[in-house]
């Protein structure tokens, strides 16, 4: 996703620019480099700030927090203002010395949010990281193209043969290969190295099943109901819901995976303080409805989530029931075992 602009330069043009500056009305207060999740920010709330602030948003996006972490590594210095990483990229990338300690001072709006996402095991004093957004990796499915009598409460279904090039999964190795563990009565951040192997094996009866890998919009081809099943984002999945009324929602009972995204300042950032100020635009209540309207993930700002209406407070998707929460996992840091889940994920893929 790129945002573009197209101006019109001509000579009447420029020397309305020239005299708006000499008065101080339009003037560029600088650049904000911002590196997002693929469809987690409106246009509307870039233009918005743009116009408000008065700062030039440059806007690139990534599938995946590895994907993102790679860039960050292998960029100059500087090349990336605000970064966001889940909740384990957090802590990873704290222990990399690639963040900035934040001034909260300059974030008058942190009191939006609910206390219960503010430090967290992986920035324990909130120094580092703004929650933004969350959820979960659910399974959706379609009631008219699963077997009678399918159970998605139990991972074992999305192994049945009856379901070969039926599902659309997240390209996201942590994901698959920690919902295969627990298909298993393993843990979803499991570090023993021969448990791992039965786990790779597993996964081989999976994927013939699988469709498609798509963690930037696994919504569409459950919306057109090319696929039958989907193991996809939560707020993908509340999307896919409010569009086609065929389709429904398990939590499985083994426990989902979860995540939790944050704005982050890189360490280096040349553009700081413009980066406060977007974190502060979007933690804003009426700014943070715009979002969660387009991409209705779990939202931990309680003055966001006050003003939006009873379709998104009613959507399973979105506020998923505490007991399925509190049965669900987050990505942990697992040390060099990442290694073997690179493996079996490049096998698996290949």
């Amino acid at each position: 996703m790129k945002r573009g602009k197209v101006f019109l330069l001509t000579t009447v043009m420029a020397v309305f620019v020239l005299g708006l500056t000499a008065c101080g009305g339009g003037n560029k207060n600088g650049t904000l480099n911002l590196f997002i999740w693929t469809e987690y920010i409106p246009d509307s709330v870039i233009e918005g700030f743009e116009e408000e602030t008065g700062i030039n948003v440059e806007m690139q996006t990534y599938s995946g927090n590895e994907e993102m972490l790679a860039k960050v590594q292998g960029s100059n210095p500087g090349t990336y203002d605000i970064v966001v990483p889940s909740d384990y990229m957090v802590e990873n990338m704290i222990s990399q010395g690639l963040l900035m300690e934040l001034d909260k001072s300059k974030l008058t709006n942190l009191e939006n949010l609910d206390p219960a996402y503010l430090n967290p095991s992986y920035d324990p004093e909130s120094e580092y990281s703004v929650p933004y957004m969350g959820g979960a990796g659910v399974i959706i499915y379609n009631k008219n193209m699963v077997e009678p009598g399918a159970d998605f409460t139990d991972y074992d279904e999305l192994f049945q043969p009856a379901y070969e090039n039926s599902i659309v999964a997240l390209d996201d190795f942590r994901s698959i290969i920690g919902i295969t563990a627990l298909s298993m009565g393993y843990g979803f951040n499991e570090t023993d190295e021969t448990k791992l192997g039965e786990i790779k094996e597993k996964m081989i009866v999976l994927k013939p099943n699988i469709k498609s890998f798509d963690s930037d919009s696994p919504k569409t081809l459950m919306i057109t109901e090319e696929t039958a099943v989907g193991l996809i984002w939560s707020g993908e999945a509340a999307l896919a819901l409010a569009e086609n009324d065929n389709l429904d929602i398990a939590f499985p009972d083994k426990g989902m995976y979860l995540f939790l995204d944050n704005l982050c300042i890189t360490k280096d950032a040349k553009n700081a303080e413009n980066a406060y100020q977007f974190i502060d635009y979007v933690l804003n209540a009426e700014v943070n409805k715009e979002i969660s309207s387009e991409f209705p993930y779990l939202n931990p700002n309680t003055a966001g989530v006050a003003l939006m209406d009873d379709a998104y407070k009613n959507n399973k998707a979105i506020v998923i029931p505490p007991e399925e929460i509190a049965k669900g996992y987050y990505v942990q840091n697992i040390g060099k075992t990442v290694d073997i889940y690179n493996e079996i994920w490049a096998e698996f893929t290949k």
